[in-house]
């Protein structure tokens, strides 16, 4: 039966919109005046944490995370607040033990996250089941999140049936989340379908307007029975970001599934909320681009993430290998195929550009990353085809590991305990939320304990050296230094500078 109720629709300006087109630089003080008048429209959710706001609120505008969840949701108590969470990634690049898993997702809960939106780089359902469980036992609501990729291994039954899978964990919904905007409308339409059809939760569905495909990829999905969508506020939508509210209310004219957002009184308040966001804009001048506001049917050429190919050229232009432009994309499906056609999605996609750079740079796999070879070895989870034997092999030879077929969080012992030692001996708070924060991003505590002790401001206002990229943007290569067999590399993967040693062979 054809689902006839009003679609719902969800928010992202205050995490999504800004991380797309402001490099996550919007920070808490701009978001609260505007927090009650999204709080007072109605919508499914607000998305106002995870992803990189984590990181970026606590590298670059000095706030701790979990203050800002306080105050936003305090600033918006009634509509459900919602958070993108990578799985045993947390919200960084690795995995972490089930016990760092499960304190984050239960802290976040208690400070007001209400739906957990879970995903997997490589859509490995292991490396999801540890948060969606502990989003269960804290009360909250687990969304089983699918990240949408083309291969020859990925097909429309695939992701049905992951779904299905995610379903079987207990999920209280499933999302589809294009991360790149490259799902057409009528494949859209089959996945939704196929979904609605055989799952008795609500089906979601996340894309970005990077390539144009954004609003008519929406329009698809709602006719298909789609029960939510993700909109924004210009000018943090559109372009690389999620599709303007009013843009998607005047698609939808006439439509029986057409949500109430354009009623009188609403529609004033989205208008005043345009009009404070384009001074909040203005503000973030430094961290915005035109770039990111246009279509660029380049994405569906390379399908590759929107904010990883805009910077991916002016990284390949520092590396003064500009002239390698077409020759590093064309190398990307390449290593995705060796790699087992992982998704290209935070961190993969990272790693991806990284190996294709090397590939051209100095032959291919003559130089090899780290993160590449533990996914070739299956240390970030079980790839969606087979990796290629060869580079498996090279991979293996390279570090001195055994492939491993198990979960990768399976190897990892316990380290809550461990992590408040580390923040006692420190002389920081020992608390479970420092404790999860510490995990992932120590050098972030350290440098904000560190400012508060001088009585500094922080400083968010400049524009760090490598702070523009946008998430999701593909890594800076650097120069190699040294000589012989041995390189090292200076790699940024979203901002954070990660030093990488590669053999020449």
């Amino acid at each position: 039966m054809a689902n006839k109720t009003p679609v719902i629709f969800n928010n992202t300006v205050l995490r999504d919109g800004h991380q797309s087109l402001a490099a996550t630089r919007m920070r808490t003080e701009q978001m609260l005046p505007a927090a009650p008048i999204l709080d007072s429209l109605g919508f499914g959710a607000l998305e106002t944490w995870g992803g990189a706001t984590i990181d970026a609120g606590l590298r670059f505008l000095g706030e701790f995370p979990f203050d800002r969840l306080d105050a936003v949701k305090k600033a918006a108590p009634k509509t459900p607040h919602m958070m993108l969470l990578r799985g045993q990634n947390i919200v960084q690049y690795q995995n972490f033990p089930d016990d760092v898993v499960t304190a984050f997702v239960k802290n976040s809960a208690k400070h007001g996250m209400d739906i957990f939106r879970i995903f997997d780089a490589l859509n490995d359902p292991r490396n999801m089941r540890c948060a969606i469980e502990a989003a269960k036992s804290a009360g909250k609501q687990a969304h089983g999140t699918i990240c949408y990729t083309t291969s020859p291994v990925h097909d429309v039954e695939a992701f049905i049936r992951l779904g299905e899978e995610l379903a079987d964990m207990g999920c209280d919904a499933i999302v589809i989340k294009d991360m790149a905007g490259l799902i057409p409308p009528h494949v859209t339409s089959q996945i939704v379908s196929g979904l609605k059809k055989r799952l008795k939760i609500p089906v979601w569905i996340h894309t970005h307007d990077t390539a144009g495909l954004g609003a008519s990829t929406y329009m698809a999905a709602i006719e298909a029975g789609v029960d939510a969508v993700d909109t924004s506020i210009v000018p943090f939508a559109n372009g690389t970001g999620q599709p303007d509210t009013v843009r998607m209310m005047a698609l939808l004219a006439g439509f029986d599934r057409k949500p109430d957002y354009d009623s009188k009184e609403k529609m004033e308040k989205l208008t005043e909320l345009r009009k404070y966001f384009e001074t909040v804009y203005g503000e973030l001048s430094d961290f915005t681009a035109h770039k990111n506001e246009v279509v660029d049917s380049d994405t569906l050429l390379y399908q590759v993430p929107g904010g990883m190919l805009s910077n991916f050229r002016n990284q390949l232009k520092e590396q003064k290998m500009e002239d390698k432009f077409d020759e590093v994309f064309a190398e990307i499906p390449v290593v995705r195929e060796a790699l087992g056609w992982i998704p290209l999605v935070t961190p993969t996609s990272q790693i991806v550009g990284v190996q294709a750079m090397l590939n051209v740079k100095f032959g291919r796999w003559k130089n090899f990353s780290p993160q590449a070879m533990d996914i070739a070895l299956g240390y970030y989870g079980q790839t969606p085809a087979p990796v290629n034997q060869e580079v498996r092999d090279l991979a293996a030879k390279k570090t001195g590991k055994d492939p491993i077929t198990c979960r990768p969080a399976d190897l990892q012992k316990p380290r809550m305990e461990q992590l408040a030692a580390e923040l006692r001996e420190k002389g920081y708070p020992d608390d479970e939320e420092h404790c999860v924060i510490w995990a992932m991003f120590p050098q972030g505590i350290e440098n904000l304990y560190k400012k508060k002790a001088e009585g500094e401001a922080p400083a968010a206002a400049a524009k760090p050296a490598a702070a523009a990229a946008p998430q999701g943007a593909a890594p800076a290569p650097a120069t190699p230094v040294g000589s012989g067999r041995f390189s090292r590399m200076k790699v940024a993967i979203n901002g954070t500078s990660h030093d990488v040693s590669v053999e020449e062979l």
